[in-house]
């Protein structure tokens, strides 16, 4: 029997609760006592309740996200029901705010702030000790980072099989960037160097070969990560894969020449532009020489073998359709592998929500709390920009389109894409349950009527992206296929109206 449960839903399997372990790591003596529990997202609460309650806990702590809140408060409510002896305790960034708190927050026992290493295992020592904590709101007392035991040990051998690892060389971040929780942080506190890559280590010798660090600013101190890629360079293998998030102006010439290193297919970059318009990042705080980000995005891609995965946000106050073009334009020339269409979404306890009367920021009141309309972009624009960012997904961040895409997108990326985007909307009626060969059959016939593309040319480039998807049928059948459909459909229409 376990007397504490600590468990999470996350988004699908292969994800790992790495707040749980570090949890876990410091529970002390109570670690005996204790166990963790992972689900995700689509499991049923009815069944994620049975399982819990096998254990015959009597505190479960649950990791709360924007992701996870709606299921989370569903298998609380169960667990109510049928036992209401047990200690629900909820922790996480969706309940760290109760001036701004979600439903969950009231239909638990005790809600933990902030990071909970410290807090957690007191107030399981009191639950257990039948002392009951006079407050239920208790505020995390953050330890330093090297008073904290690591948790890489508690990854179990099928984690490292089928799951991403996660690891955090430094906690927090120094920039203030109003859209982010991370803007509260003060700072960004490094663990001690040599004791993280010792359990860097363990983690390899135990056969770990992706290593995704949760880092929101892993170049932020060159010196730190010029010796974080030096340990995996002496590693490296065919299959060792790191992925960073990097702050996009800074990259230093030490720092460079390290990078360029690193084979092809070993490292990948999550670089956060959000926006190019300097009006927008000084309402949002946000600290970026546009310049230098501009120009480090073009070294990579030309002077290095780095993935490079670039952010923008859309529905930031003051931005417009017009003016997220251009931003969305320069990242395109820019070259990076792969752009992710970001939509705002309202954060609990983060700065922006200052702005939400002035610029008429409003939020789906669901999660995960997407922007709906602001001030300057109607409803409307939105839905076609959450379809835009769906369509290029599925097109250009696929991959299965790379000889197609530089036609699509022409001298007008964002325009000529948005068109696209349109006409497969008017096509589909849906940006979801599209076949593969559907997809390439539906841009072929929105592309063609582009008078700047030659039709000869457009056929060879979608008949090379089609032959590289290892579909059975020819495209040509599929697209015979469909014109059979279309003359059908037309000549039924055609004999209804003659019979009306």
């Amino acid at each position: 029997m376990n007397k504490i449960i600590l468990t999470t839903l996350n988004a699908r399997y292969i994800h790992t609760a790495f707040g749980l372990r570090c949890l876990f790591a410091n529970l002390g003596e109570l670690q005996s006592s204790a166990c963790i529990e992972e689900f995700t997202i689509q499991q049923r609460p009815i069944d994620i309740a049975e399982k819990l309650l096998s254990h015959q806990p009597k505190i479960i702590g649950f990791g709360v996200y924007i992701w996870n809140v709606a299921e989370v408060s569903r298998a609380i409510e169960i667990l109510k029901q049928v036992s209401p002896q047990t200690v629900i305790v909820v922790g996480g960034p969706e309940v760290s705010f109760i001036s701004d708190k979600p439903a969950v927050a009231d239909i638990a026992d005790y809600v933990v702030t902030g990071a909970a290493e410290k807090s957690f295992r007191e107030l399981c020592r009191q639950l257990l000790s039948g002392k009951k904590p006079p407050a239920r709101v208790i505020q995390s007392d953050e330890l330093s980072l090297d008073r904290l035991q690591l948790p890489y040990r508690y990854y179990t051998d099928d984690d490292i099989k089928n799951r991403l690892i996660y690891v955090e060389a430094s906690r927090g971040c120094p920039f203030k960037c109003e859209f982010c929780l991370s803007s509260l942080d003060k700072t960004a506190k490094p663990f001690p160097l040599d004791s993280f890559l010792h359990e860097m280590d363990l983690l390899y010798q135990r056969g770990v070969r992706n290593f995704k660090f949760i880092d929101r600013t892993f170049n932020l101190k060159a010196s730190s990560s010029i010796a974080i890629l030096e340990f995996f360079l002496q590693r490296m293998t065919d299959d060792l894969y790191l992925h960073f998030e990097v702050v996009p102006d800074k990259l230093p010439d030490s720092l460079k020449a390290v990078i360029q290193k690193f084979p092809q297919h070993a490292l990948q970059f999550e670089i956060g532009v959000q926006t190019f318009d300097e009006n927008i990042q000084g309402l949002i705080s946000r600290q970026q020489d546009n310049s230098k980000t501009a120009a480090n995005l073009r070294w990579l891609r030309e002077q290095t073998n780095a993935y490079i995965h670039a952010d923008l946000i859309f529905g930031l106050p003051s931005d417009t359709l017009a003016n997220f073009a251009k931003s969305f334009d320069l990242l395109v020339s820019l070259n990076p592998h792969e752009i992710q269409l970001g939509i705002l979404k309202r954060l609990r306890g983060v700065p922006l929500n200052r702005y939400n009367e002035e610029y008429r920021l409003r939020y789906n009141p669901e999660a995960p709390y997407n922007i709906l309309c602001t001030r300057d972009i109607d409803f409307a624009t939105m839905q076609r920009v959450n379809r835009f960012a769906s369509y290029w997904d599925k097109i250009a961040n696929s991959g299965r389109f790379k000889n197609t895409l530089p036609l699509i997108l022409g001298e007008a990326p964002f325009a000529n894409f948005m068109q696209l985007s349109d006409e497969l909307y008017r096509a589909a009626g849906s940006t979801w349950q599209i076949s593969l060969q559907r997809l390439f059959v539906l841009v072929f016939e929105c592309m063609k009527t582009r008078d700047d593309i030659k039709h000869d040319a457009l056929l060879e480039k979608i008949q090379a992206d089609y032959s590289r998807t290892g579909e059975k049928a020819s495209f040509e059948a599929l697209i015979n296929r469909a014109n059979k459909v279309t003359r059908i459909g037309v000549a039924n229409k055609r004999q209804q109206k003659m019979l009306q």
